[in-house]
């Protein structure tokens, strides 16, 4: 039986807070241009000068991101966020095409494609990165031309794809590439270009600016055509219904241009962290592969995810085990069953570090991780 937890063991006063991959805290720049935006009454499809003052908003909003992006103005579409910038490129640019997913892809994209979809499934290597030649090989084989959806940075172990190279190989078959990049805008230079991407997935919250904002970035001529998942008053050039959130979307630029502006490595104090764990007997996911530096998945033999989340919660340490769109619930990681880790998959924690991480907040995980591992005060078996 789990020994009884007296109410000294619990740390509520001073938590620290490392899950930056389900969101990340407010930057003040974005902050201060959200309460900018929030004082525009006007509505941007409104003709009167009220209306007009906060299209301009939402237009300078738009020609920034677009730019540091590397897209026309008007191929970027505004939406609700992550999820459903993703669902939207698939229902909006997919028809007639089959979908190649990559095995580790976010639950928004593998549960988010039209019902009825031609579906093949792209396994990936020991590290996560998706198998080259088996992408070559799907793309070679079918009947359809193919719409390839690849995240550029995983969300659970921070592994990046090989986007050049898939990106090579999708122009060669003729393949639509889209990039889920909500863990990797913000945090590294990206743009649709670079990357390869023939449209793109952001969001505002994983960055450092607001939940409720996020975009399609979409290749080519503008506007480029896409069916809309709503029509609404036909905002967003008919391609996204509904009012624009206009502090939100001013946030998440806020956020972009702040995280490109003043980068930040945190690899050192990620590895720092990985170090210390391993030293208390975890094992790293997906180390050998290029990954985001602030992103760390660690797994300990025998001890229940959820065990290690309780009791690193109590000593005021938030870190979460792997994505947090699942309704609160901690569950066996598709990421790392893909990944060949077997029983680990349900015996890993992702440590995700903010922009704002401070050497002291390092140093408390790593203390309390040591306890944890060491099961001191619960057990997690």
């Amino acid at each position: 039986m789990n020994k009884k937890i007296d109410d000294k063991e619990m740390n509520f006063s001073n938590p620290v807070y490392l899950d930056a991959n389900a969101t990340e805290p407010l930057r003040p720049k974005a902050r201060a241009a959200m309460l900018e935006a929030a004082d525009v009454t006007g509505n941007p499809s409104s003709v009167h000068q009220a209306g007009r003052r906060a299209r301009a908003l939402l237009e300078e909003a738009r020609n920034t991101l677009a730019s540091r992006m590397d897209v026309a103005p008007l191929n970027c579409v505004f939406t609700a966020g992550g999820t459903e910038a993703n669902v939207l490129a698939m229902h909006g640019l997919g028809q007639g095409r089959r979908f190649l997913v990559g095995r580790t892809e976010h639950d928004a994209v593998r549960k988010g494609m039209p019902d009825g979809a031609d579906v093949g499934w792209l396994e990936v290597d020991t590290h996560g990165q998706v198998r080259l030649d088996l992408l070559e090989a799907a793309l070679h084989t079918g009947s359809k031309p193919a719409f390839v959806c690849l995240m550029l940075a995983n969300n659970e172990t921070g592994v990046l794809h090989p986007l050049d190279e898939v990106a090579r190989l999708c122009r060669q078959y003729g393949a639509h590439l889209h990039v889920d990049a909500v863990q990797a805008a913000g945090r590294m230079e990206l743009s649709v270009e670079q990357c390869g991407a023939d449209s793109l997935a952001c969001s505002g919250h994983k960055m450092g600016g607001p939940k409720g904002a996020g975009a399609l970035l979409l290749r080519g001529p503008a506007p480029r055509p896409l069916a809309p998942l709503f029509e609404g008053g036909g905002q967003e050039q008919g391609r996204r219904g509904g009012t624009q959130p206009l502090p939100a979307i001013a946030g998440l630029v806020a956020a972009l241009c702040d995280g490109l502006d003043n980068p930040r490595d945190l690899a050192p104090l990620r590895n720092r962290l990985e170090q210390a764990a391993c030293v208390a007997g975890a094992v790293v996911c997906g180390a050998g592969a290029p990954r985001l530096g602030n992103t760390a998945s660690l797994a300990l033999a025998g001890r229940r995810a959820q065990g290690q989340l309780m009791r690193l919660d109590l000593d005021g340490v938030c870190v979460s085990a792997g994505s947090a769109c699942s309704s609160g619930k901690v569950a066996f990681s598709h990421v790392l069953d893909a990944m060949g880790l077997g029983e680990l998959a349900g015996q890993a924690i992702r440590v995700s570090l903010p922009w704002n991480t401070q050497e002291a907040d390092v140093e408390r995980f790593v203390q309390s991780y040591a306890r944890m591992a060491a099961g001191a005060g619960l057990a997690l078996a």
